[in-house]
């Protein structure tokens, strides 16, 4: 039996005049000990599913499960096997670290002493400033802090809605290699994340835009489903570059990637074509070279089709 399992679930929002649908049917499973991710860019409906697969609202249509258990009907059941981190950092920014922890400790009627293996390896970074008011840390501490409030009573399942968004880069880093170690101890995590390199690091992943699942594989399945060739463009005009390709009917897409520009086009289009016609119109420092496609590309891809 999957851990999570969701069959066409459906959100609305508004009165009937002005009904917004955040969520078109969405089905999807996440096995046991799998680090599963969400990924889509904001209003992709990411943070109304994790709140219905964690309780705290009803669907409209569909139905899901967690550990076997309905989100409707065994909801109780249910808040005390998962851990839920939300978007926004939503502990008690008055109390300390120390005594955030224990609060969310006594709330499942538990302690700091009997689960504290499981949260040791991230509350060290922080237990030098136990005594500090949560809202005092830093974004990674805030962060780890969460983290460890969401574990505290053992949860068999992990929702984490945009853990790393606002943090360093090095935070972000941190955070992943934390969850590594979790997946490792046979905790299912169910993660999402706007940043689409952070989609590799997860063993499945499903691209959300505008409450739509494009597509569920592993990351590597995704990126070996793009077959059009790519290429990465730069010049010295990079805005300039890119609305002259996109008039050119052999060029299908061309979007900022970085430092370069990625562009899809026709099958039999060359690297050295477009070389040449960015040279046609007077662009100079012209590099023009073909790319494997990345999370990002498939992504783009699929939001055209």
């Amino acid at each position: 039996m999957p851990a999570i399992q969701a069959q066409n679930i459906v959100k609305r929002y508004g009165a009937k005049k002005d009904t917004v649908t955040a969520l078109h049917g969405i089905s999807f499973s996440v096995e046991k000990g799998e680090l599963f991710g969400i990924i889509g860019p904001d209003g992709a409906g990411k943070t109304s599913l994790f709140r219905i697969l964690t309780t705290l609202l009803l669907p409209d249509g569909g139905e899901a499960s967690v550990n076997g258990l309905d989100i409707v009907k065994e909801y109780k059941a249910i808040r005390n096997q998962v851990g839920y981190m939300p978007g926004r950092f939503s502990l008690y920014q008055d109390l300390t670290v120390a005594e955030n922890l224990e609060f969310f400790a006594t709330i499942f009627n538990t302690s700091i002493e009997e689960h504290y293996d499981l949260i040791k390896d991230i509350y060290v970074q922080i237990e030098p400033f136990k005594g500090r008011r949560a809202g005092a840390l830093s974004g990674g501490m805030k962060q780890k802090l969460a983290l460890c409030c969401a574990l505290i009573h053992e949860p068999t399942v992990l929702f984490l809605d945009e853990p790393t968004t606002g943090v360093d880069a090095v935070s972000r880093k941190e955070f992943w290699e934390m969850l590594k170690g979790l997946k490792q101890r046979g905790i299912t995590i169910l993660v999402s994340t706007p940043y689409m390199d952070e989609a590799g690091l997860c063993d499945r992943v499903a691209l959300m835009q505008n409450g739509h699942v494009m597509s569920i594989d592993t990351p590597q399945g995704i990126i070996a489903s793009f077959h059009k060739p790519l290429y990465a463009a730069r010049t010295g005009r990079m805005l300039d570059m890119q609305r002259e390709l996109l008039g050119q009917s052999y060029v299908e897409d061309c979007y900022l990637c970085g430092e370069y520009s990625h562009v899809v086009t026709k099958p039999g289009v060359t690297a050295q074509q477009l070389y040449d016609f960015l040279q046609q119109q007077g662009h100079q420092q012209v590099d023009v070279k073909p790319v494997q496609a990345n999370i990002e590309d498939c992504f783009m891809d699929l939001m055209k089709n």
